[in-house]
C-alpha cells in the first residue's frame, strides 16, 4: 500500500538496487511539492526521491505545513498545535515510505526549505531513529515542537547540512545561527554555511549539498 498520510510525488532511482537511499522534500510555506521536485533530475541516479505537500491549502496552488497568524501583540508567530500535527504527519509518512519502497533505512536524507526545514528538524531532533542525513535550508529550530528524546546517544547517527540566506528578510540570519551551538551540546554532526542571498537557494547552494549527499551515499 502506497503512503497515504501526505500526497507526493516520486522519482524512482534510475540506477536501481534492492534497498535505494532516499531523499524526502519538505516544501515551505505557500509552495507545493513541485517547487523543490524542480531539481530532482540533477540529483544522484540511485535515490528515491519523493517530494510531499503540506496539508493545508492556501489557495491557488499553494501550501503549508502549519498556519501563521498575526496580531498586535506577538506580530507574526507559528500555530504550535498545528506544527505538531505536521510533524506528526511527516514522522508518520517516513514510516509509510520506508515499508512501501523497501529504502535503505540507513541512508534516509530528509530536505527542507524554510517551514519544511522548521519541521526537518522537529522530525530528526523528536524521533532521531527515523532519519540519517537532514539537509536544512533557510529554517531554524522551534524549541516548541521538539520532543526530546531521553538519551542524549539516540542523536549519535544524525548528519545536517545547514545553510542560510546572510540578507534573509524572512527568516533572519541569526535564527539559522543558533542551531549551530544546539546541535554541538547534543554532539551532533553538522555542517553549517552561509550564502550572500535572501530567502532562497544560491546556484552554489545547491552543488554544495549535492556534493554532500553524494558524499554520504
Amino acid at each position: 500500500m502506497k503512503p497515504q498520510s501526505l500526497t507526493y510525488i516520486i522519482r524512482e532511482p534510475k540506477i536501481k538496487s534492492a534497498h535505494p537511499p532516499v531523499l524526502i522534500l519538505l516544501h515551505g510555506y505557500g509552495s507545493n511539492e513541485e517547487d523543490l521536485f524542480s531539481f530532482a533530475s540533477e540529483l544522484p541516479e540511485e535515490l528515491v526521491i519523493i517530494s510531499a505537500r503540506a496539508p493545508i491549502s492556501l489557495g491557488m496552488g499553494g501550501y503549508a505545513w502549519y498556519s501563521l497568524h498575526l496580531d498586535d501583540k506577538h506580530g507574526k508567530f507559528s500555530d504550535i498545535p498545528e506544527a505538531i500535527q505536521a510533524r506528526e504527519l511527516i514522522a508518520k509518512f517516513i514510516d509509510e515510505v520506508k515499508a512501501t519502497y523497501s529504502v535503505d533505512a540507513d541512508k534516509l536524507f530528509l530536505l527542507g526549505f524554510s517551514q519544511g526545514t522548521i519541521l526537518s528538524y522537529a522530525v530528526a531532533l523528536s524521533y532521531p531513529e527515523k532519519v540519517h542525513h537532514i539537509i536544512a535550508l533557510s529554517g531554524y529550530i522551534d524549541k516548541d515542537i521538539l520532543v526530546e528524546p531521553s538519551n542524549i546517544t539516540e542523536y549519535q547517527h544524525l548528519d545536517f547540512y545547514i545553510s542560510h540566506g546572510s540578507v534573509d528578510q524572512v527568516l533572519p540570519i541569526q535564527m539559522a545561527r543558533e542551531a549551530a551551538p544546539y546541535l554541538n551540546k547534543l554532539h551532533i554532526k553538522h555542517v553549517f554555511e552561509e550564502y550572500n542571498v535572501g530567502h532562497g537557494v544560491a546556484p552554489q547552494n545547491f552543488f554544495a549539498f549535492k556534493k554532500w549527499i553524494e558524499e554520504r551515499l
